[in-house]
């Protein structure tokens, strides 16, 4: 379908006069994109126009929806129906769940998708943090998104489940393909866990061999290391707990020692627990054995 523009009259030369110069029809294809865009242009104008008249005449709620599919059919007559759908952004999110929530295929009235309702979809996605769609006519969907980043494990309930920095949880499949993150323990320990994690990198040399960490009491944190060492983290300053751990080991090497718990909940003082030593087992006692003859 085409179309073509006004044409000028045209008639014998007049006398003195010689006939004005017909000019070129232009004519816009349909089927390209600049046609295809100046059809959505128009479509757009007739559907707004349509239902400014619904609303003025006090008939918007009989005719908006009529007017509607009224208009999104035109559109899609015009050729502005759905060929592609691009997105940014993706790493872990599956295709085929952004095709669900966009809820269009190819052929779709690209009127017929609503960016808003579509981007509501796309954040309710485990991995989605936040999303933007839009409309880029004559045939493209454009979905950019943010991925949420995997920050630690969750423990509850003896199950482990991937959580990013806000404490929401993402996923509890697949969690090998994240190692080294540290577990954390507790029912307020995700909402927790970022500042206490900041905390814990200002020291390297011990931050790494942190393996998991329990809230306790929502109150303060208990940290587990790697070779099975509890430290007791204070309430008030941990910060300065922390500092004086890694000050200890650089200088005494102390998580190398036989303990199995270091207190560092009161200010003044600094109290280890060690590792039981196993029990002898007790000498019996008694008259030897008779010597047989």
């Amino acid at each position: 379908m085409r179309f073509l523009t006004g044409r000028g009259k045209t008639g014998a030369k007049t006398a003195g006069k010689t006939a004005p110069t017909r000019r070129p029809r232009r004519r816009i294809d349909l089927r390209g994109w600049r046609g295809k865009a100046l059809a959505g242009a128009g479509a757009v104008l007739v559907i707004g126009s349509l239902g400014l008249w619904a609303q003025h005449s006090g008939r918007l709620e009989v005719w908006g929806s009529r007017l509607a599919d009224d208009g999104i059919s035109l559109s899609a007559r015009l050729g502005l129906v759905v060929a592609d759908i691009d997105v940014d952004g993706r790493a872990m999110t599956a295709k085929a769940a952004i095709l669900r929530a966009v809820g269009a295929g190819r052929g779709t009235p690209i009127f017929a998708v609503s960016p808003s309702q579509v981007k509501a979809q796309l954040e309710t996605l485990p991995w989605v943090r936040s999303a933007a769609v839009a409309r880029q006519l004559p045939e493209t969907i454009h979905v950019t998104i943010v991925e949420r980043t995997p920050f630690a494990f969750w423990q509850r309930q003896g199950k482990l489940a991937l959580v990013d920095r806000d404490g929401t949880v993402i996923t509890d499949q697949g969690l090998d393909r994240f190692p080294g993150l540290v577990v954390l323990v507790g029912d307020d320990a995700p909402q927790n866990a970022a500042a206490l994690l900041e905390l814990v990198a200002g020291e390297p040399t011990i931050a790494k061999r942190v393996v998991a960490a329990v809230r306790v009491g929502g109150r303060r944190w208990k940290l587990h290391l790697d070779n099975g060492i509890d430290v007791e983290l204070p309430e008030e300053n941990p910060a300065a707990a922390w500092k004086q751990l890694a000050a200890l080991e650089r200088d005494s090497q102390v998580l190398a020692r036989n303990i199995e718990v270091i207190d560092m909940r009161l200010p003044d003082r600094l109290v280890v627990r060690t590792v039981p030593e196993p029990a002898k087992e007790p000498v019996k006692k008694g008259r030897p054995a008779a010597k047989s003859t």
